[in-house]
């Protein structure tokens, strides 16, 4: 049977091919939430936390993309953008009469029709902006739900269905399915869409920076007249695509309409207060525990776009002040000795200076080990290599470890860890290649001193070396 749009009546049993990623773990929760039996089926062995979150829902994924998989007859299948047609399972849902859709699609669909749709998109960002806009929502009890790339405190899941009339959504450029390879978000029907950056990634599917742009331009285009484009206009590539929008646009950043400065900074609570212009005027002041000016500026995005929904500056104070995080967006996972030990998200030349310039005002003079794992598709290629390179000038001293599994990647396209550890040290940092999580361990934890911070920047598992330093530290100082 051939793809469809539209939830099938009658639908109770749904199977999710690629159960294991976070965003269709989460979107299992909401079905079993829902009502609906779920299966699903995964690649490989689904490791922790992911294992342990679908066990909460009585899920036991099937290992591998089996035909066998579908002997249950489900009716419906999900088909995550992991999975390839020349997959076992995927040939077998082909030849059969089973109704199969994708995820954004069963999220439009489902959860997403006739809400008040918050979407979030750009090249960074999207978690971070995702989540506090949701909290605020929450704060001012519109009961929202959300869709969002990482656990927040106080939600403690990725992901739930609207109460509320308001969904809160990442909005990712990344193809759909390997039958559907427009970006996920125009299956989102956005009444609200913050625009936060656009530049080059994702080198796996899209060639540059104008192929990149059309994606967004197409996100533009579904936007409903009587919508709201929140743009970050103070950067040109931004500019050119949120021109094309044909609802009202409110420019945040830089001299923009909407605008924001930073007040203070406590580097012992690691709180930011900042106030927020409207046309030149101040609007309002909040405190919140994500610092930095890129942070800043995905705050004000925020406001901007919560302010057209009714929240009041008193609303969003309180919102901002309990905000307490999101997992792997420079969440602490330990302090053992007075060292720190931070877990962080960042994978792009830019997000990875931005998090480290925000780390540097947060802990002061505080020396910084910046420890990355290039992981993500574009990090181990080339072509971000120089770029890399000056990403990590607000850390004292940077490891780089050997790319992740680059066996499928031209070797002439390979990043090269040699090479940038040797242009980080041009620029007059210290730097290092220690190959993986186990050689940085050992080295690491035999030269780190009390009050260092140690921040790991990866978008995967690193093989789990936050916990193997806290470990390691743990028992060094045990030893005394």
């Amino acid at each position: 049977m051939p793809e469809v749009q539209g939830l099938p009546e009658a639908t109770k049993s749904i199977h999710i091919m690629g159960v294991g990623g976070t965003a269709m773990a989460a979107l299992a929760g909401m079905l079993v939430d829902a009502g609906y039996m779920v299966t699903g089926s995964d690649g490989n062995k689904v490791y922790p936390p992911m294992s342990d979150y679908l066990s909460t829902l009585n899920i036991t994924p099937m290992e591998g993309f089996k035909a066998e998989n579908l002997d249950h007859r489900p009716d419906l299948v999900v088909v995550g953008n992991v999975v390839r047609a020349s997959y076992a399972e995927a040939a077998a849902l082909n030849d059969s009469d089973i109704p199969y859709m994708s995820f954004p699609s069963l999220l439009g669909a489902r959860f997403l029709e006739g809400k008040r749709n918050l979407v979030v998109a750009g090249t960074h960002g999207k978690t971070t902006t995702s989540a506090i806009a949701a909290w605020l929502l929450e704060h001012a009890n519109k009961q929202p739900g959300f869709l969002i790339g990482g656990v927040v405190a106080g939600f403690e899941r990725t992901a739930r269905a609207a109460k509320g009339e308001h969904f809160v959504i990442e909005g990712d450029e990344y193809d759909t399915a390997h039958f559907d390879k427009g970006p996920k978000f125009l299956h989102y029907r956005p009444t609200t869409t913050i625009l936060t950056s656009i530049e080059f990634d994702h080198a796996d599917i899209y060639r540059d920076l104008d192929h990149c742009s059309l994606s967004f331009q197409k996100l533009m285009a579904i936007m409903p007249t009587d919508g709201l484009l929140v743009a970050r206009t103070d950067h040109s590539a931004v500019a050119k695509v949120a021109a094309e929008a044909n609802c009202e646009l409110r420019r945040y950043g830089k001299d923009q309409a909407w605008d924001g400065h930073i007040e203070d900074i406590d580097t012992q609570s690691g709180t930011m207060t900042f106030t927020v212009t409207r046309d030149g005027k101040a609007w309002g002041r909040f405190e919140s525990m994500m610092v930095g000016e890129h942070n800043l500026y995905n705050q004000v995005a925020i406001v901007a776009a919560l302010e057209r929904e009714g929240l009041s500056p008193q609303a969003m104070a309180g919102g901002f002040s309990s905000f307490r995080g999101i997992r792997r967006r420079q969440e602490i996972r330990g302090e053992p000795g007075g060292i720190t030990v931070i877990d962080d998200f960042a994978h792009h030349p830019t997000a990875v200076r931005v998090t480290l310039q925000a780390l540097r005002l947060r802990f002061g003079g505080r020396r910084i080990w910046a420890i990355f794992e290039p992981r993500s598709n574009s990090s181990r290629r080339r072509i971000f290599q120089d770029a890399f390179a000056e990403s990590f000038d607000a850390a004292d001293i940077t490891v780089i470890a050997n790319p992740y599994d680059a066996s499928g990647i031209p070797e002439d396209e390979r990043m090269s860890p040699t090479a940038l550890v040797n242009g980080i040290r041009k620029r007059g940092n210290e730097a290092f290649n220690w190959p993986n999580a186990d050689a940085i361990c050992q080295r690491l934890t035999a030269n780190v001193q009390p009050e260092d911070v140690i921040v790991i920047l990866s978008n995967g598992s690193f093989d789990g070396i936050h916990a193997k330093i806290i470990t390691t530290l743990e028992a060094r100082l045990s030893r005394g």
